[in-house]
């Protein structure tokens, strides 16, 4: 970074604006405050022309090797592409003297994490992962009501994250080619599985149940993981795309009082629709309606228990962090080693589906 001073933006270069570029990275990149929008590669005309459109003094590169030649120009490079280019990515990008922000999952193996990782620590370089699902409202309400002993011991952790899509949408994320890191396990599972080893720490043994339910479908598409965490929390963990009826997203059970919460987060919705961080009155935030309940012995749906207020939402914490780190030597706010260990379980749940095993770890 020779010559910025610590008023002055830092120029990222955004790699991808499909659906993770153009709806989640771009927009919080822009809305952050000490990090410009500078370039963003993509070769496809109607992509190139949608981020001129929304992002005017944007500049457009048609390839990654472009954007490298231009290291010297640039902060920070965030890797918003398909799964299977992430690792290679990432390693120019570091060789070249450029922090990264990765999106989830890193890399189709732990052991790759760990060597990106590796790879960065010797270059004295960021390497951080876009887990933005630690900033849901949900989670963050979650988080709060654990820190204060509201639950008491935390017995069983349930999470699901399900869609009703009866019919297959194709492209990579849907290929049945394992070159492409498609399916739900590592998609939502990459998700659901950093959640819970961020709240209960790392497991110790995993249970999966993997199928493929929808005809036309290639890869896994109903997923079910059951970790046992080396504290003895058990967390049961669902992915779908064929859930006709939506259950909880969490059901956390305790020693003192449960908490149940339906529905999804907002923020990805907001920002599919356009709306924008500090463009957007009460960013984050949800009806009161929404709120999930609090208590012990009685059905939420009855009314059982106290409605916990959810705490807003907030992607944009992610990138300030990132810009914190970046700028003032604040911490890493998701580590590449953490998305291994993430991937330590993916990697074991896939073999407990396969072979019908419980995986040691």
């Amino acid at each position: 970074m020779t010559g910025r001073t610590t008023r002055t933006p830092l120029r990222v270069g955004l790699v991808g604006y499909g659906l993770a570029g153009s709806v989640f990275h771009a927009p919080l990149i822009a809305a952050t405050e000490g990090l410009a929008l500078d370039t963003v590669v993509t070769s496809n005309p109607e992509r190139q022309d949608q981020a001129r459109a929304e992002f005017p003094d944007v500049r457009i590169a048609a390839s990654p090797d472009e954007l490298l030649d231009r290291a010297a120009e640039l902060d920070l490079i965030v890797i918003a592409s398909p799964n299977k280019t992430h690792v290679a990515l990432a390693t120019s990008a570091l060789k070249a003297g450029l922090p990264v922000v990765v999106d989830k999952p890193i890399a189709g193996t732990a052991a790759e994490a760990r060597e990106l990782a590796a790879l960065a620590e010797q270059h004295g370089l960021l390497l951080s992962v876009f887990q933005n699902r630690r900033w849901d409202n949900d989670f963050l309400t979650l988080r709060k009501l654990l820190a204060e002993g509201e639950l008491g011991d935390v017995w069983r952790f349930e999470s699901r994250f399900e869609r009703w899509r009866p019919q297959p949408k194709g492209g990579w994320r849907e290929s049945g080619d394992p070159a492409e890191i498609g399916g739900l396990l590592y998609d939502l599972g990459s998700h659901v599985v950093d959640q819970a080893l961020t709240l209960f720490g790392p497991a110790a043994s995993v249970y999966a149940e993997s199928d493929i339910r929808r005809p036309g479908a290639e890869t896994d598409d109903d997923t079910f993981i059951a970790l046992t965490h080396a504290n003895g929390v058990r967390s049961h963990l669902y992915v779908s795309a064929t859930t006709a009826q939506l259950g909880p997203r969490f059901r956390v059970l305790g020693s003192k009082a449960g908490y149940v919460k339906y529905g999804l987060d907002p923020q990805e919705a907001d920002l599919r629709d356009g709306k924008r961080p500090g463009a957007t009155d009460g960013w984050g935030e949800e009806p009161d309606s929404l709120y999930g309940r609090v208590g012990s012995g009685e059905s939420p749906l009855t009314g059982g228990g106290r409605p916990e207020p959810t705490l807003p939402g907030d992607y944009p914490a992610y990138y300030a962090a990132v810009a914190a780190a970046l700028r003032d030597g604040a911490p890493n706010p998701v580590t590449a080693l953490e998305a291994a260990a993430a991937l330590d379980v993916l990697e074991a749940a896939r073999r407990s589906a396969r072979d019908g095993v419980t995986v040691t770890l």
